[in-house]
């Protein structure tokens, strides 16, 4: 009976032994190979000690047709951002928006990495910052300002430009093929016209579907929810749309070009969680492009 004991604690430290072996050999699946998706954010954090260059453009929308060759002449907003590795799976950034002449700084964390067994998906942790950079004049404020005798010009404080946005991703890669990604994000707007909640709860689905080895379609969803018990509104007149985009993206060891058509004018997260309005019934589509470029020292 030892024996049959004795023997049975073998199989079972050899079967252990073997299962942590193979998870500590595993290998890294990586789902995307950029960490901008169109305008959203992914799982993908370049190996450590490279820098990224970010190139985010948006075209006016097609509302006037060929008159402005279908929004290529009309209003565009760019942003330019740099990201750098200081350390494996963390990566901290900064950029600059034309829209409402945002700077943002940002860091992204991958906690988990999914592996070719042990590990079924990537759980990744992005965070920002944004600072409203136009005059007090043109910002909107649901402030209450004192006032004795004649009332007195609105004011803003500097916290009063600063817009925060949070997100925890859940992806996954299925073959060669398809990789999807599942997102839930926090908005909030220190300061937000009277007609505007300050926070806004979002869920967003984005993913790709490759055609060629270095080509692929690609989509994203953003979708800003209504909750009552966070709204400080009568009406959602003001809340935002959904934002949804499809293109193709094509890329290279160092490089990744992405062309879409989507509804947000907004490219920082917060922005077209909290004041996208258009949609694709109403004329709001745009082209736009992402261009992402790594050095690698």
């Amino acid at each position: 009976m030892m024996k049959k004991y004795i023997l049975i604690l073998i199989i079972l430290g050899v079967t252990f032994s073997s299962s942590f072996a193979q998870e500590e050999t595993a290998d890294p699946v990586y789902a995307f190979n950029s960490g901008i998706l169109i305008d959203a954010q992914t799982s993908y954090i370049p190996d450590a000690r490279t820098l990224e260059f970010v190139i985010q453009h948006k075209f006016g929308s097609m509302e006037n047709g060929k008159s402005d060759l279908w929004g290529i002449y009309g209003s565009s907003n760019v942003r330019l951002g740099l990201n750098y590795v200081p350390i494996k799976n963390f990566q901290i950034g900064a950029g600059i928006t034309k829209r409402f002449m945002y700077t943002d700084l940002n860091a992204k964390w991958k906690v988990l990495q999914q592996k070719t067994s042990g590990m079924p998906v990537s759980f990744t942790l992005f965070g920002n910052v944004a600072i409203d950079g136009r005059n007090a004049d043109l910002i909107g404020t649901g402030k209450t300002v004192d006032t004795k005798g004649q009332t007195m010009p609105n004011y803003i404080d500097f916290n009063d430009r600063l817009s925060y946005f949070s997100q925890a991703m859940v992806t996954r890669k299925f073959g060669d093929w398809a990789s999807l990604q599942a997102a839930a994000s926090f908005t909030h707007y220190n300061m937000a016209a009277w007609d505007y909640n300050h926070d806004v709860i979002g869920l967003h689905f984005s993913g790709k579907i490759k055609f060629s080895p270095q080509g692929s379609f690609i989509f994203n969803y953003d979708k800003p929810l209504k909750i009552k018990d966070i709204t400080e509104q009568y009406t959602w007149d003001t809340h935002a749309k959904e934002n949804l985009a499809v293109g193709v993206e094509f890329f290279t060891f160092t490089h990744a070009f992405q062309i879409y058509v989507g509804t947000a004018q907004g490219i920082l997260p917060q922005d077209a969680m909290m004041y996208n309005q258009n949609d694709w019934t109403n004329k709001g589509l745009a082209f736009g492009f992402t261009i992402t470029r790594i050095w690698m020292f």
